[in-house]
C-alpha cells in the first residue's frame, strides 16, 4: 500500500495529514512504493520530522526502551568535540598507512574546527588535544624526515605533495602554540590531566559494577582495568594504570610479548609498555628476572638500523635495567643466569627454589653489556666531535665502565669461563689507550658508582700500569689467539704511551705479530696499526731518530694513514674503482671515536721531521747523482719545492719542514732549529720543551755531518774546536761524531788526539768501485720503477 494513504483508524486529522506530509523530503518521494506490513503498521504510528532535534527511527527508540536506556541529547559543543575525535582517528588511521594527503586534509578540518569553536561569544578554550595532535605531527615528520633507507619504495606523488604541506603547516602552527607545546612536551601527563566532565545518567546498578566512569576529555579515553584484561586506549596502546596481576597472568602476558617478538607489524613500543607495566606488577625475584631480560632486547629491537645509534635517554634505560638485573642476581645468589644453561620449563607458575638449590636461567649477560657498549661507539661516531654534545656523550662512559666491571665480577663469581675474557677485553678496550690519570679517574668513578661488595679477584691492583698488565695476563692464558692478539697489542700501545720504548719494542718482535697480522679481521689490523704508529711516536720523544723513522715509515709512508688508522676516509683518486655503498658502511662503523684519535699532522710532522734528519746528510753523503731514498714521500716533496720558481714564507707544516730541509743542507742548522722549533704542532706532545731541546740537539749533530760530507773535499785539516764553535757543541761530542763517521767509513779522515784536529784523505777511487757505484745505482732505479708499477696496479684495483 502507499505511504500516501492513511487508514481509516487513523485519529489525526486532514489538517495535521496535510501538515506531516508537507515534512516529507525528496528521498521518501523517490522510495519504492511497495512496503511490508510491517512498515505500513510503522507508518500508522505518530511520526515526527525529521528535522527536529532528537528525531530518530522508531527502532532505535524501541531498543533503547527494550534495555531501560534513555537517548542522549547532544548540544552543538559535544557535537564539535565528537566531530574532532573523528578527524583525530582519521589522521592516526592515515599515519598508519603513511597517507600524508589524507592527513593534510583531515588536519585543515580539524584547524578550522578547533578555530570556529574558540571564537564567537560561545568560544571554549582551547582544546589540549589539539596541542598534542601538534606535538604528534612533529615528531611523525621528524621520523619521516630521517627514514632514507635505500630500499624503501618512493612515496607517491600525493603522499609527498601531502608531506610537504604537512610541514609547512606544522613549522607555522607550532610558532602559534609554542608556549602550550612546551608545557606539553614537558610533562604530557601533567598537561592532559585536567579534565572535563561530561554528563553521564546514573543506574540503578551503579554500585554494583566494578569499573568507574571516568570523565575524560574527547583526547583522552577511559581506561578500564578488570582482573585478567587490560584496557587499551587510543591506537591500541595499553594502559600504563597499575593492574594488580596474578604470577600466572604475568607469566601468560610475557609469554605472549615474546611469542610476537620478531614477527611483522609487531607494535615494538606497545610491546615495551606492556613489559614495563609487568615490571611494576612483579612481585617475586624469578618474575623480575624473567621480564627483565625481555624487556632489554625489546628496547635494543627498536633500533633495527646498522648505522643509526640508539637514541641516549633508550641507552639510559637499558643501563639502568642491566643493573637492576645484576643487583637481583647479586642479591639472590640461588638464581644464576647462563648462556649454556637448558630452557627451563616453568609453565605459568613462579619458580621459588628450596635451600641450597641453584636455578640456571638461560640467558646471556656479556651479550647485553656487549651490545650497550656496541650502542655507546655508535653514538660517539655520529656525534660531532666540536660540540658539547659529545662532551656530555663522553660522560656516560664511566658508567659503562662500572657495567662491565660489575659484570666481570658477577663472571668470576660463578665461574663463566665463557664470557670472562669478553667482558675483559671489553674493559681492557676502554683503557689501553688512556694517560694514567685518566685511568684512575675513570675506575675512581666506577667503584664510587658500585656497592662495596663488588670485588674482582683477577684484578686487584691500582695502579694504572699494573691494572693493564693483570687484564693483560689473564687474556694471555686463553685459548682464543684473537684475544690473545688484542692483549698483546694494548699491552704494547700502553707500554709505548707511557715511554717504556724498548720494553714495547721487544714485545712486539718477540711476538711476531708482523708476520701473521694480513690474516687477522679488520679491526685486530686497525689495532696493530696504531700500535706501530705509537711506538714510532715513543721513540722520537726518547730522541732515536732513525727507530721513530722505521716504524712510521710502514704506515705514514703509504700515504693513506687515515684509512689505515680508522680516522677518516680517504679521498678518491683518478682511475680507482669507486666504493661500494656496502662497503662504505662497513668502513663507516669500523671508524674509531675522536677521543681515540691519534693527530694526523703531529703524526705526518714527527715523520716528515724524522726524515729530514736522515735524508738531509745521506744525500750530501752520496753527491747530487744520487737517487737512492731513504724516505720517499720526504724527497718527492722536496723535489716538488725545490722546482718551486717562488718560494714565500713558511705557511703549514710542511713548508716549515723544508724550509729547515734546505737551511740544513747548505749549512745554516741555525735557520733550520728556527724552522724547526717554529712549528706549533709540538705544543700537543707531553714535555713539549724537552722535545724542543732534544731537536735542536739533533739539528746540530746532523748539520756537523752534513757539514763534513759536503766540504770535506776542500779540507785538508780542520780543528775540532772550530766544528764545535760552528755548531754550537761540545767538542767531545763533536769528537764522538766524527770517530763514530770514521769508523763507519762514512769519512776518508784520521783524528788526531794531540792536536785536536781532523786529517781528512783524498782516495781517488778505482775502476771498480766506480762501476760498482754506477751498478748499485742502476739496482736502485730498477728497485724504484718496480714499486711505483705496483703501487700503480694497487690503485686501479
Amino acid at each position: 500500500m502507499s505511504r500516501f494513504f492513511r487508514s481509516a483508524s487513523d485519529s489525526e486529522s486532514d489538517s495535521e495529514t496535510s501538515d506531516n506530509e508537507s515534512f516529507i523530503s525528496d528521498e521518501e518521494l523517490s522510495s519504492s512504493e511497495e512496503e511490508s506490513e510491517e512498515e505500513v503498521e510503522q507508518e500508522q504510528q505518530p511520526k515526527k520530522s525529521r528535522f527536529l532535534k532528537g528525531a530518530g527511527s522508531d527502532s532505535d527508540e524501541d531498543s533503547d526502551e527494550e534495555f531501560g536506556r534513555k537517548r542522549q541529547v547532544k548540544s552543538a559543543k559535544d557535537k564539535q568535540l565528537d566531530e574532532m575525535q573523528n578527524s583525530i582517528k582519521a589522521i592516526e588511521n592515515g599515519q598508519k598507512n603513511n597517507d600524508w594527503g589524507l592527513i593534510s586534509n583531515e588536519f585543515d578540518k580539524l584547524t578550522m574546527r578547533v578555530n570556529k569553536m574558540t571564537t564567537g561569544f560561545d568560544a571554549i578554550p582551547l582544546p589540549k588535544v589539539y596541542i598534542k595532535v601538534i606535538a604528534d605531527m612533529e615528531e611523525a615528520l621528524a621520523s619521516a624526515g630521517q627514514d632514507k633507507k635505500p630500499n624503501k619504495k618512493k612515496a607517491s606523488g600525493a603522499a609527498a605533495k601531502g608531506l610537504n604541506a604537512m610541514k609547512a603547516k606544522i613549522k607555522k602552527i607550532s610558532k602559534q602554540y609554542e608556549k602550550q607545546l612546551a608545557e606539553y612536551k614537558k610533562d604530557p601527563e601533567a598537561f592532559l590531566e585536567e579534565k572535563e566532565e561530561k554528563q553521564a545518567v546514573s543506574t540503578q546498578n551503579e554500585k554494583n559494577e566494578k569499573k568507574k566512569l571516568v570523565a575524560a576529555t574527547p583526547n583522552q579515553v577511559a581506561e578500564e582495568e578488570l582482573d585478567g584484561f587490560t584496557s587499551v586506549g587510543k591506537g591500541g596502546k595499553v594502559s600504563k594504570a597499575a593492574v594488580a596481576m596474578s604470577s600466572g597472568t604475568i607469566f601468560a602476558k610475557l609469554s605472549e610479548v615474546l611469542d610476537s617478538r620478531g614477527k611483522r607489524n609487531t607494535d615494538h613500543k606497545e610491546q615495551i609498555a606492556i613489559l614495563e607495566q609487568l615490571l611494576e606488577a612483579a612481585k617475586s625475584p624469578f618474575q623480575e628476572i624473567m621480564i627483565l631480560l625481555a624487556l632489554i632486547p625489546s628496547r635494543f629491537d627498536i633500533n633495527f638500523s646498522m648505522v643509526e645509534h640508539m637514541q641516549v635517554d633508550i641507552w639510559k634505560k637499558v643501563e639502568k635495567e642491566i643493573n637492576q638485573v645484576l643487583e637481583i642476581l647479586e642479591a639472590h645468589p640461588e638464581y644464576v643466569i647462563r648462556e649454556d644453561a637448558e630452557e627451563l620449563d616453568y609453565g605459568d607458575n613462579d619458580v621459588i627454589p628450596k635451600e641450597g638449590e641453584i636455578v640456571h636461567i638461560r640467558g646471556s649477560i656479556a651479550s647485553l653489556v656487549e651490545r650497550l657498549d656496541d650502542e655507546f661507539t655508535k653514538s660517539l661516531q655520529s656525534i660531532d666531535p666540536h660540540t658539547t654534545d659529545y662532551i656530555d656523550r663522553l660522560r656516560d662512559e664511566p658508567g659503562l665502565y662500572a657495567v662491565l666491571v660489575r659484570t666481570q665480577a658477577y663472571a668470576e663469581k660463578n665461574n663463566m669461563e665463557a664470557i670472562l675474557p669478553r667482558t675483559i677485553i671489553r674493559r681492557l678496550d676502554h683503557l689501553y689507550f688512556k694517560p694514567g690519570q685518566v685511568i684512575q679517574s675513570i675506575e675512581k668513578a666506577a667503584k664510587s658508582l658500585l656497592p662495596d661488595y663488588v670485588k674482582s679477584a683477577i684484578v686487584d691492583a691500582q695502579e694504572p700500569e699494573q691494572l693493564i698488565h693483570q687484564l693483560c695476563t689473564y687474556l694471555y692464558n686463553h685459548d682464543k689467539a684473537v684475544l690473545r692478539t688484542r692483549a698483546m697489542l694494548c699491552h704494547i700501545y700502553h707500554y709505548a704511551l707511557h715511554k717504556h720504548f724498548h720494553t714495547a719494542r721487544d714485545m712486539l718482535l718477540m711476538s711476531h705479530l708482523q708476520e701473521s697480522i694480513h690474516g687477522a679481521d679488520v679491526s685486530t689490523q686497525i689495532l696493530y696499526n696504531r700500535t706501530v704508529v705509537q711506538v714510532g711516536l715513543c721513540a722520537f720523544r726518547e730522541g732515536l731518530i732513525k727507530e721513530a723513522h722505521s716504524c712510521l715509515q710502514e704506515i705514514q709512508g703509504t700515504g693513506r694513514a687515515k684509512e689505515l688508522l680508522a680516522q677518516g676516509f680517504q679521498a678518491q683518486r683518478y682511475g680507482q674503482q669507486q666504493a661500494t655503498p656496502e662497503i662504505e658502511q662497513l668502513e663507516r662503523q669500523r671508524q674509531l671515536p675522536f677521543h681515540m684519535h691519534i693527530n694526523l699532522e703531529l703524526l705526518e710532522c714527527v715523520f716528515l721531521t724524522c726524515s729530514m734528519l736522515l735524508e738531509i746528510p745521506a744525500q750530501a753523503q752520496a753527491g747530487p747523482n744520487n737517487k737512492r731514498a731513504i724516505s720517499r714521500p720526504f724527497r718527492r716533496l722536496l723535489d716538488y719545492n725545490e722546482r718551486q720558481a717562488f718560494s714565500g714564507p713558511p705557511e703549514n707544516t710542511r713548508d716549515h719542514i723544508m724550509s729547515a730541509a734546505k737551511a740544513l743542507a747548505s749549512g745554516e742548522w741555525e735557520r733550520a732549529r728556527d724552522y724547526i722549533l717554529a712549528i706549533k704542532i709540538w705544543a700537543l706532545m707531553p714535555d713539549a720543551e724537552a722535545i724542543k731541546t732534544m731537536l735542536k740537539t739533533k739539528i746540530q749533530e746532523e748539520g756537523l755531518r752534513t757539514y763534513l760530507f759536503t766540504y770535506a773535499s776542500y779540507y785538508k785539516t780542520i780543528s775540532l774546536r772550530q766544528l764545535a764553535a760552528m755548531f754550537d757543541l761540545p767538542v767531545v761530542r763533536v769528537s764522538a761524531i766524527v770517530s763514530k763517521m770514521i769508523w763507519n767509513e762514512e769519512l776518508t779522515a784520521s783524528l788526531d788526539q794531540v792536536s785536536q784536529s781532523l786529517i781528512l784523505h783524498w782516495v781517488e777511487p778505482s775502476r771498480l768501485q766506480v762501476l760498482s757505484l754506477q751498478f748499485a745505482d742502476k739496482a736502485a732505479n730498477l728497485v724504484d720503477q718496480n714499486e711505483r708499477l705496483l703501487t700503480t696496479g694497487r690503485d686501479r684495483q
